[in-house]
């Protein structure tokens, strides 16, 4: 992998796939996220109020992110240049009854449509259940991502319902789309070659 652009050294990657590779949260890339979510093209395939987010507001979520043992987040890189480009994470993790929510971000806009957003899925599909053991993952999607929705069942999610007009956008409502996948629906790409149990030695 190819030095990320104007950094000393190498960013740290937990887990690596083909075209991208997810790695850390990181204090020095808060710039970087408040730019993400400052753009209206970003805001509007998410649920939240569109408003300008300040650098303080996003140390705060990033500080809610490392403190609360419910959300495991990571920072998504460009594999080939190791280029920040989103962030995503598991968040509301219930280890109890195996579940969690998912939620995705693709920052840079020439990173769109690369399908950089369907590996992340999937890489975040294996870590939940080949690491964490979880049995359903799920995650809420507005009607018209389309793109947003390719990727999801790209990645292994289905359609599982729907809250009806509860998003307006653009002069009318929209629905509010759920899709889960679960354990026993996708096969590892990744981490199933890593959390093995050792073999006997002979």
């Amino acid at each position: 992998m190819a030095q990320q652009s104007g950094s000393a050294e190498q960013p740290i990657v937990t887990i690596v796939g083909e075209t991208v590779a997810l790695g850390p949260p990181r204090r020095d890339l808060l710039p970087l996220h408040q730019r993400w979510i400052n753009d209206l093209g970003t805001q509007r395939t998410v649920s939240a109020l569109p408003r300008p987010w300040t650098l303080e507001q996003e140390t705060t979520w990033l500080e809610g992110q490392l403190t609360t043992g419910e959300r495991v987040p990571f920072t998504i890189y460009d594999r080939s240049t190791l280029r920040p480009i989103g962030s995503t994470e598991l968040l509301n993790v219930d280890l109890r009854n195996g579940t969690a929510e998912f939620g995705l971000l693709v920052g840079e806009p020439d990173a769109r449509g690369k399908g950089y957003g369907s590996e992340t899925t999937r890489l975040m599909l294996d870590y939940g259940f080949t690491a964490l053991g979880l049995h359903s993952v799920m995650l809420r999607v507005l009607a018209y991502n389309l793109a947003g929705i390719r990727a999801y069942e790209k990645a292994g999610f289905r359609e599982s319902g729907r809250r009806r007009e509860a998003h307006w956008m653009n002069g009318r409502y929209w629905d509010v789309i759920t899709m889960d996948c679960l354990a026993s629906e996708i096969a590892s790409p990744v981490l199933g070659r890593i959390f093995v149990s050792d073999a006997p030695r002979g």
